[in-house]
Order: structure tokens, then sequence, then C-alpha cells
């Protein structure tokens, strides 16, 4: 008996003999292979002596040779799934070279045409007429080369990366096997691992893991019956999977770069968790019809644009038991616009057939066109969508599958609402109408309509709008997100036997990272502790409120010009020293602020002291809007000098390196160039993992690492934001819809309303009534509000009113429970709740910030960590509000808070250098920027002249400091060079500031 062959040409022969001898495969040799046309030409052959005998007895009459070469032709020139799909024209000949699987089962014929394509396996396969190299194994599919394999073996000694440096090394692009498109795909195979590769392009061959993944990371898990890696062959070798593949996943396509207009060519192959999410999709949508809810928990990294492309595509080819089309129409809803060109241009390119693609671009007219003419598939922002909700025709019976990407942002409020309404059965319609009516938007009589027989009376009505809430009976939801937050995993999540909702499938972010898609943003996390001391600036001592001041004090001085100097300052010195040299001297740095003025702050400072050093560098400031900072309005155009919507655009310019935001480029900003990022603003839950992951998007070969100087939050703080969205995010149970019950009690006992008047006040909106019999009735209840509740009592009842809101609008759209008084009460409080205010509350800490001033500041490097996550966090749902109320302050007088606040901020030996800095860098500049006839004479004269009035009026005021800043005094008339640096620093201060109006 003959020993396990455990050799390279023995897992060759356990491939071989699995394709053969249980998925259906022809075992075929070398020696028909035809070299320099990269056929098979006996399979070929007698794939078409089976299929097309009379075209094949033809084209031998004209010559099999002509028709051979010009198939290889076609093949060079298209590629082979092009070729495969299509088939070729030879003269007046239409020759199919593959034959589909049909999307019907009652079609017999297609059947047995697709059940003839030939599938092969030929091992040693010698390809080259200049040298005797052999591929391990090659799969033929009608005599078509279409994947190519080498297989390594550990036990003698090699791995998968034996087999890719093979490939990068011995495989040659000029050989016509290995040439673009030729074959679809090229595995490098070991025992555990699987590699694979679209292009050949010697050593920059770029390999892609195609593993299952294991414990929520890269690799595969161990196999109980067989090889770890035998999925490769079991599964996707198989003749349907592999038919399925080229049909409707492997597709050449072409990317633009926008900057320099160039177009380069890609082939696609699906990766391994790509296949499995679309075809388990596919599969549970099939069996369970409309009216399911998915989610896809996939990181960035995992390829989504082309999961959602091949899911939009074979969603609108899925029958149902029937052989009917499951769904009318395909809707994909983004959430952001530069992703809807992405995913629209992905999808039209992915298409087959021309014009079952309809990408919205020009309203909601469009869109309300699309979805009555039953367009295949549709693709809008979610910022259209509600527009079709006026104009909208009867959609009948028709069903949806809506694939929504970014779902926790594009479901939420009542944009989601109103997106559901537009695709609701006929039989909600009427209910729209009436309420369209009411809200003045269409030329609707309710008197009129009240005498037809599809009058509704109020509850009818009542009845409709709950169900407008919930999510569509005609539809199918399918929400991908890398992030979902505990409201999206209860609205799509799948509740399992332990009550905890889980997401459908999942491509962590701890796969994306170990599998190189992405990289680890916690890697290289510094941590920055400020450190500051206030003095009291006023001679009494007065009282404030405590917890108050104290949070005023803080953000007072994190917001000080000389402590975002001093931050400034550490951000663009480690910049200099640690980061401009990478990514090949290109990698940029993104600063993050709590608030626009600090932005703005930022902004000077940085654009100051990247003069002053003389660095090559700008920056680049985002935020929303107009903002007035000391007596001046700026916007992005004014301070960067173009408009805010070209900062993308400008910010890939070399000289440009620090993007500041303000709550802006936060998400969905992808620059593989951003290197770093300088954090100064508090970061928690979903916000902190996507504002850092900013960083992750790969550059290969260049980009290896990443950077963070976090001056605001802990490593503790960032390590439990991460956790629950590094490997599966689970959601620890679902809402207790009984807390509504508890919210209504409450509200109804504070008598601000009465039910009747919930009742009398919904019967009339829904019928229509005049705004003048709708107003008297919330004036009334305000008024109760205002007068009969006490300031305690106004903000419980406020707290309780926006939860019943909220939480009642979401329940709404999941749970099955209908209680018409909670459908009243929400709209009675959607139109209260505008009218009332919380109660005047006296600011008990107003004056506390003229009472101080800044004695000394400095900043600390904490560590350097690598924040290491465990993963598989659960989220709990978001708690009702269940009670308000304002907290009795606490007085104390001025020195004791300032006691107070020193002991936890500032609790260190300071020494003379830190009131030094102040001096120089905040006290003396300050002086003079408050000098408005100096600043007047900056603004009204050219560099040379002002540069000179600033070094006058500078070494004026340092006299000033002989007595109370002695060292400062004596460095400035003693030290020529600081002297020089000095006057040059404060002059490229002001003069920053004179020429933003310039």
């Amino acid at each position: 008996m003959m020993p396990t062959d455990t050799s390279e040409r023995g897992l060759e022969t356990l491939i071989e003999t699995h394709l053969c001898e249980r998925e259906g495969y022809e075992r075929v040799y070398a020696t028909a292979y035809d070299r320099e046309l990269c056929l098979h030409t006996k399979q070929l052959l007698e794939f078409l002596e089976e299929t097309q005998p009379d075209k094949l007895e033809l084209i031998r009459k004209r010559g099999l040779d002509k028709f051979l070469k010009r198939l290889a032709e076609q093949i060079k020139k298209h590629g082979v799934i092009d070729v495969l799909r299509k088939g070729v024209k030879d003269m007046d000949l239409q020759v199919q070279l593959y034959y589909r699987q049909p999307a019907s089962s009652l079609n017999k014929k297609a059947i047995q045409q697709y059940q003839r394509n030939r599938f092969a396996v030929c091992r040693q396969l010698y390809y080259s007429n200049s040298n005797n190299n052999s591929l391990d194994m090659a799969v033929f599919l009608n005599g078509l080369p279409v994947i190519t394999f080498e297989l390594k073996n550990h036990y003698t000694g090699q791995n998968v990366k034996n087999a890719i440096r093979q490939y990068q090394n011995d495989r040659d692009s000029k050989e016509p096997l290995f040439a673009f498109g030729r074959c679809m795909v090229h595995f490098a195979v070991d025992p555990d691992l699987v590699y694979m590769a679209t292009r050949l392009s010697g050593k920059n061959t770029a390999f892609l893991p195609f593993n299952k993944g294991y414990l929520n990371g890269a690799g595969n898990p161990p196999n109980p019956e067989g090889l770890k890696a035998d999925y490769l062959w079991k599964e996707i070798l198989r003749k349907d999977t592999l038919s399925n593949i080229l049909e409707n996943y492997a597709q050449i396509v072409e990317e633009r770069d926008e900057d320099s207009g160039r177009t380069k060519t890609k082939l696609i192959f699906p990766r391994y968790h790509q296949l499995r999410v679309v075809t388990r999709l596919l599969a549970d949508a099939k069996a369970g019809g409309v009216g399911k809810r998915y989610l896809i928990q996939h990181s960035a990294g995992s390829g989504k644009s082309n999961s959602i492309t091949w899911l939009a595509h074979q969603l609108t080819e899925l029958h149902d038991d029937k052989d009917d089309n499951l769904f009318d129409s395909v809707v994909v809803v983004t959430d952001r616009r530069v992703l809807d060109k992405q995913i629209r241009d992905n999808i039209k390119q992915f298409a087959q057939v021309k014009g079952i693609v309809e990408a919205i671009t020009e309203g909601s007219r469009q869109l309300k066109q699309a979805l009555e003419d039953g367009k295949k598939i549709i693709i809008t922002t979610i910022q259209k969508f509600p527009h079709i909700v006026k104009e909208i025709g009867e959609l009948g019976a028709k069903k949806f599958a809506i694939i929504i990407d970014e779902a926790h942002s594009s479901q939420s409020g009542e944009t989601a609402s109103k997106m559901n309404l537009a695709l609701a059965d006929k039989n909600l319609n009427n209910a729209e109408d009436y309420r369209l009516a009411a809200e003045g938007a269409i030329g609707y009589d309710p008197e009129t309509a009240e005498d037809t027989e599809e009058a509704f009376d109020t509850q009818d009505l009542i009845n409709a709008f709950m169900e407008q809430k919930k999510m569509l009976r005609n539809a199918a939801y399918f929400a991908f997100t890398a992030t979902p937050k505990n409201k999206t995993l209860e609205i799509f999540g799948e509740k399992r036997a332990d009550g905890k909702f889980y997401p459908f499938d999942l491509y962590s972010m701890k796969q994306a990272i170990e599998e190189e898609f992405i990289l680890d943003v916690l890697k290289n996390y510094t941590t920055y502790q400020a450190y500051y001391k206030l003095n009291k600036a006023v001679e009494n001592n007065p009282q404030f409120d405590t917890r108050k001041a104290q949070q005023k004090l803080r953000a007072y001085v994190e917001s000080h010009p000389f402590s975002i100097r001093e931050k400034a300052i550490v951000m663009i010195d480690h910049f200099h020293s640690e980061v401009r040299g990478r990514i090949g001297g290109q990698a940029k740095a993104m600063v993050v602020t709590k608030s626009i003025k600090n932005a703005i702050q930022y902004y000077f400072a940085f654009n100051a002291y990247l003069g002053e050093i003389h660095s090559p560098y700008r920056a680049i400031v985002a935020f929303s809007g107009k903002k007035t900072v000391d007596g001046a309005e700026y916007d992005e155009a004014r301070l960067n000098g173009f408009p805010g919507s070209d900062i993308p655009k400008e910010f890939k310019k070399s000289n440009y390196r620090f993007l500041i935001v303000a709550n802006k480029f936060q998400t969905g900003f992808d620059q593989p160039l951003l290197h770093t990022m300088y954090v100064d603003k508090k970061l928690s839950d979903v916000q902190a993992v996507q504002t850092l992951s900013r960083l992750n998007r790969a550059y290969k070969p260049l980009k290896e690492d990443t950077f963070v100087l976090d001056f605001f939050n802990s490593v503790d703080d960032i390590k439990t934001a991460f956790e629950p969205y590094y490997t599966t995010t689970i959601l620890s149970q679902e809402t207790d819809a009984n807390k509504l019950n508890d919210l209504q009690d409450a509200l109804d006992d504070a008598q601000v309303y009465t039910p009747e008047i919930v009742h009398h006040f919904t019967d009339l909106y829904f019928r229509g009534a005049d705004r003048t019999e709708l107003e008297p009735i919330i004036d009334n209840c305000k008024a109760g509000y205002d007068q009969d509740l006490t300031a305690e009592q106004q903000v419980d009842f406020l707290v309780k009113a926006k939860s019943f809101y909220r939480t009642y609008a979401f329940l709404s759209k999941i749970l099955s429970f209908n209680n018409a008084y909670w459908e009243r009460l929400y709209w009675f409080l959607k139109f209260l709740l505008p009218k009332i205010r919380p109660p005047e509350e006296e600011d008990l800490a107003k004056g506390i910030l003229e009472a101080v001033e800044l004695d000394s500041y400095r900043l600390t490097r904490q560590s350097t960590d690598a924040i290491r996550l465990a993963g598989g966090g659960e989220v709990d749902p978001t708690p009702p509000a269940m009670r308000g109320g304002k907290p009795e302050p606490e007085l104390d007088e001025l020195e004791a808070i300032l006691r107070s606040f020193n002991e936890r901020f500032g609790n260190i030996d300071w020494l003379k250098d830190d009131k030094i800095r102040k001096v120089v860098f905040e006290e003396l500049p300050n002086q003079m920027a408050g000098d408005v006839r100096h600043m007047e004479t900056l603004r009204n004269s050219d560099r040379q002249n002002a540069r000179i009035a600033s070094d006058e009026k500078v070494t004026e005021l340092v006299q000033d400091f002989i007595f109370t800043s002695t060292d400062f005094y004596k460095m400035f008339m003693d030290n020529a060079d600081f002297k020089r640096q000095y006057l040059e620093f404060v002059f490229e201060r002001l003069w920053g500031r004179v020429g933003v109006g310039r």
C-alpha cells in the first residue's frame, strides 16, 4: 500500500481527481494545447461539434485555421470574459463559445444548452514556444483557458508566497497566456491559503487574498473534512459557481482619474466575501420573498461598491418559485453625492444590457418616471428621494429591492418615512393625499373627497399613517454599513434566539486590516496632556456656579490663542520631523477641531508658524457657513482663497499638507495620502471610528503606517469607541416599547393637554382643517406650559415629549403594535414641540472669563501606544429619556473655583520658561494686535514698510517688560538671533491677519 502523497504533485492529483470525479470536469492534456493561439483546440472543436455542427462544418470548409486565428485575435482584443459571453463573429456566422445559465427553470432548451458547456482541467500546461516552462494547472471552458494555478506545499518547504513569487518572477506577461484579459484570474495556492491576481506584471503583480477569514480576521478556518483551502475546488470551481462568476461578476472596467483625465483598464474578479454575501443575499431573498430586511456589516476596504453593483444586477434577474421576477425595480440609495457617482458609473459599466440603469440626475420628476416605468435599476441619493412624495403616481402592487449604502444615515429621521411612503402600496396613497392637502402641498378639496366612496374617516387615516412609518411590505431592504449604530441593528439586523441583533453578513475591520486592504489607525497613537494655571484678574472675590464655571474655564483655556499656538507648533514640528517624508514625500495631515472658531484660530496659527519657519507647506480650513471671530466674518472662500467646493481638489496639490476641519470631511472623505491626524476634539462611539478611519486608506506600496496625535482623548476612550466595530457589532437587546407607555403617562399627567384635545386636534389636522382652527389649540397648550408648570416641570415635560416623539418615530418602523393614541400623540407633539421652549436659565457663571487670566500653559507628551482591540463588543439600544430637570447650582467664590481648577488641570511644577513663553507668544503680540492705529498702518503699507513699522513697535513695547518679565527683556536685548527671529515671528503673525482682507 502506497503512503500518502504529500508532495506538490499530490496536491495537483487531489484537485484534479475532485474536479473530474465530483464536478463533471474533463481531464485534458497539454498535447492538444495551441501555445501560440492559447486554445485547447481539441476541446473547442468537440464543443462546437455538439452545439453548432452546421456552423462548424462551414468553418471547416472556409478554413479552420482562419477561424481559430480570428477567435484568438478577438480574445486578445476584448478579453476572454467578453468573448465567452458574446461569442465571436466570423464573416456571416455568429459562433457561441458559451451558453448561459437560464434564469428561469421553464426554458428547457436553455437548460440543455447550458449543460453542454465543457469544463476541463489540465495539469502541467506547457504554455510557451520560447521555453519549456509549465503551469501547475489550468482550467478551460469550451477550449478557452479561464484560470491558471501555481500550487505549493508546506511539506516540501514552500507556501503560497512562493507561488506568488513564481508568478512575479517566472511567468512573463508577454507570453500570450499571461497577457491581460486572456484569463479571468490567476490563483496562487497552498493547502491553507489562496491568493489571486487578474493582471500579471512581473514584480509589480498585486495578489489579493481570496480566503474565507478566520476568527473575524485573515486566513481560513480549520477544516474537519479536508484542507483549509479546499473551498477553492469544492465551491468556487463548481460548474454553476464558475459560470455565475463569468456571467455576473468578472468584468473588465475602465477607471478614469479625475485629475489627469487618464483611464486605466482593470479586470475585476470577486473576493471571497463579496461572492459570499451576494450569493447568500440572493438565496435568502428568493426563499423569503419580499419584505425582509438585511444588514451587511462590511468594513472600509471591503470593496462595497462592487458588492452593491453585483447585488443590484442580480436582484433584477431573481425569480420566485413561479418563475416570476421577484422585484420590479431595484433602487440604489446612497447618502453621499461622490459615492452616488462612483456607484452609478460602476453599475453602468457592469451592465451587459443597455438601458436598464437609470441614474437620477434631473430631480424628482425623473425619479417618479423611472419608478412608474419600471426601470430595472434606479440610482439616487437620499437627498432626492423625498421629493417624489408629492408627485409619484400609483405604483400598485409593484415590488422593490432597496439597497442602502451607509444605512445609519440613509434611514434616519423623516427622510426615511418619506422614502417608505413613496414606495408604499396603493392603499396608502389616499392617506398621503389628505396629508398633502392639509399642508397645502396640492390643490385638493377634502370636503368633496368626503362624499366619495373612498373617503376615509379619521381612524382610517390614523391607521394608514401608522402603516406608513413601518418598513414596507412590498420591498426588501439591503443595508450596507461599516459601523452599524444601535438603531440600525434594530431596524435591519437579524434577531436571533438569544434576543440579540446581528448583521446578516460580516467582513470585519479586523479582517480588512490583516488582509492589508486598510491600515490600522490605532497602531501609532500618541496622547498629549495639557496643563494650565489660571490667575484671578480682579481684586474682589465674586461667586459663580461651580459646575458651569469649570466647564467655561476648560473651554476658555483649550481655545485660548496661546494654547492653540502651542498645539499648532507641536503639530507642525511633528509633521516636519516625522511625517512629511512618508508616502514618498507626499504625506498629508488632518487637524480635527471642536468648533469653527477653533478651526479659524488654528488656521491663522498654522500659517503664521509655517511662515516663521519658512515651510513650503500651507493649510486649508474647512467648515460650513460663516463665522465671526474677533469682529471679522470669515467663510472658507475668504480664508482659503477658493470656494469650499474646491477643497478636495485643492488639497490634492503638493503644497497643501494640512486640512483643518470643524465637523467637515470627518466621514466619507477618501484621500489615500492622508497619513496623520491631529485631534483636538472629544471623539466617542461611531464618530471616533469614522473620523480616525479617514487615515486608513491604503496607498501601496508607499503607505506603510499612520500617526495620530491626540490632545483631547485618552487611549481608553478610543479603545472603548473602536471595540464594538472591530469584529461583529451586536445589539444587546431590543428597545423596550413599554417605555412609550411610561412616557405617555408622564406627559398626560403634566396636564399641558388632555387626551380629548389630542383627539380633537388630530381629527382637524387629518381632515385638512384650516390653519386658523389648529393654531389656537396649540397656543392654548403652550400657554398652559408657560404658566402652569414650574421651570423644573417645564424641563421635565420638554425632555419627555422629545423622547416620546423620537422613540415612537423609530419603533413604529419595526414593531407591529397598533395604538392609535400613540399615533395621535406623535402628530400632536410634532406641532407642539416647535412652540414650547425650555425656561430661561440664569447663567450663574457669567463674567468668570473676564475675571481670570491664563498664567501658564504646558503640553506634555504622555505615551505612544499601539491600541490593541479584542472585538466582539455589544452596543445597547438608545434608552428613551425618562427624566428631565435642572441641577441645583452650587455657588462658590472665584478663588476656590480657581484653586480647584488648577489642582485638577495644573498640578505640576511650573517653570520660569512657561511664563516666558506666555509673554513671547501671547501678551506682546496681542498688545500689538489690539493697537488699532498700528494695525491700520500695517494694512495700508506694502510689506517692506509694514515690517519696519512692526519692528519699531515691538522694540518699543519690549521696554514695558523690563520689570514684569526681566528674563524676556534681557533675551531680546542681548541675544541678536533671538531678537531677529522674534521680530520676524511677530510681523508674520500680524501680517497674516491683515493680509486676509487684501
